[in-house]
């Protein structure tokens, strides 16, 4: 197929924008992804260091981007939970 070989691509010169921006949508969406595994507060990866992590955020706010409120010193009207 035309466009797949660095040959090829010399030739046509005008398909480097369409790989670059095929390229930076799939960075994004594996960077994205990563972001969710490893940031997010329902994911755990270790439950025996860390058996309640829900816990960690109940007095912060769960956003993608906040600009402007600091949530730290708002109560959550989220339960306690203990057994």
């Amino acid at each position: 197929m035309q466009g797949l070989t660095m040959a090829s691509l010399k030739k046509n010169p005008a398909l480097i924008p369409l790989y670059v921006c095929i390229a930076m949508g799939g960075a994004g969406a594996v960077f994205y992804t990563l972001r969710l595994a490893l940031r997010s507060p329902e994911v755990t990866w270790n439950r025996k260091s860390n058996p309640e992590p829900w816990e960690e955020f109940r007095n912060k706010q769960h956003k993608f981007y906040s600009p402007v409120r600091d949530y730290s010193n708002i109560q959550s009207p989220a339960p306690k939970y203990s057994e």
